[in-house]
C-alpha cells in the first residue's frame, strides 16, 4: 500500500492511497477521513449514476418545456476521486460543472493528477473547483465564490454516506426540510437536486423531498462486489424543482 497523500484538516486527518488488489487485479485508490473511508475507485457504478441519472432527469425536463438544445450548469457537491464530476463532462449539454469540496488537500491531489478521473477533470475547461463548505454555501450565497446567489441547473450531493449517516457535523440537520429548501433556491426552476446514498430507501427522507420538490424518486443502483461474491447496492435520490 501507497500513501499518496495526508492532510490535517479541520475535520480529521484525510489520507489518499493506493493498493493493489488481488481479487481484482487491479489498482484502487482509496480516499480516507479519519476512520470513515469517503470513496473507492473499486466501487464507482453508483457515483456515476448520480450524474447521469441526474442529468437524464434534467434533459427529460427541458425536452418537455421545449428546451431543446439548451445546456445546463452543473454543481457537485463533494469532490472524492471525481467520478460524479467526471460523469457529467461527459454529458454535452452540460456547460459547467463547480465542484465543492471542503478539503483543500484533495482539490490539491486532483490538481497534481494523483487519481485516475484526475485528468478528465483539470484539462476540462467547463469544470472548476471551489473550495468551500457545501452546506453552510447552501443557507448563504450558493456554490459559486465568484457569481454570489448563482443559479443551477442540476445539484448532484455525495458527501455523507446517507441523510442519516453523516460524516461531520457540519451537515447536522441539513436533510431536513430547511435544507432542501435551500438547495431547491440554488436550482432554476425545473431543476433537479440528486444524492448519492450508501443505504436504502428511506421513506422520511422522500417525504422530505415531496414537501418541497415535486417527482421524487429513490433509484437503487446495483453493482457487483467482488470481494464478498455478491451484488451490492446504494441509492441515488432525484427530485425536480417546482416549476
Amino acid at each position: 500500500m501507497e500513501e499518496l497523500g495526508w492532510a490535517d484538516t479541520p475535520i480529521g486527518e484525510v489520507t489518499l492511497r493506493r493498493r493493489f488488489d488481488l481479487v481484482t487485479q487491479r489498482d484502487v485508490y482509496e480516499v480516507k477521513l479519519r476512520d470513515e473511508w469517503l470513496m473507492s475507485s473499486q466501487f464507482t457504478v453508483a457515483e456515476i449514476e448520480l450524474a447521469r441519472l441526474g442529468l437524464a432527469r434534467l434533459a427529460a425536463n427541458a425536452d418537455a418545456d421545449a428546451a431543446v438544445g439548451r445546456t445546463f450548469d452543473v454543481a457537485v457537491g463533494g469532490l472524492g476521486l471525481g467520478y460524479t464530476a467526471a460523469a457529467a463532462l461527459e454529458d454535452d449539454r452540460v456547460a459547467s460543472v463547480v465542484v465543492v469540496e471542503l478539503v483543500a488537500p484533495l482539490i490539491e491531489w486532483h490538481e497534481q493528477g494523483l487519481v485516475p478521473a484526475s485528468a478528465a477533470l483539470t484539462s476540462d475547461d467547463r469544470c472548476r473547483f471551489q473550495q468551500g463548505d457545501f452546506f453552510a454555501m447552501s443557507y448563504e450565497d450558493g456554490y459559486d465564490a465568484s457569481q454570489p446567489g448563482r443559479l443551477f441547473d442540476a445539484v448532484l450531493l455525495d458527501i455523507d454516506h446517507s441523510p442519516a449517516h453523516l460524516l461531520a457535523d457540519g451537515s447536522e440537520g441539513f436533510y431536513g426540510t430547511a435544507g432542501m429548501s435551500a438547495v431547491a433556491k440554488l436550482l432554476r426552476p425545473g431543476g433537479v437536486y440528486a444524492l448519492w446514498s450508501n443505504d436504502p430507501p428511506d421513506d422520511a427522507y422522500m417525504a422530505i423531498l415531496a414537501e418541497v420538490f415535486v417527482d421524487a424518486e429513490a433509484h437503487v443502483v446495483t453493482f457487483p462486489n467482488p470481494l464478498q461474491g455478491r451484488d451490492a447496492t446504494n441509492t441515488v435520490y432525484v427530485a425536480t424543482k417546482r416549476g
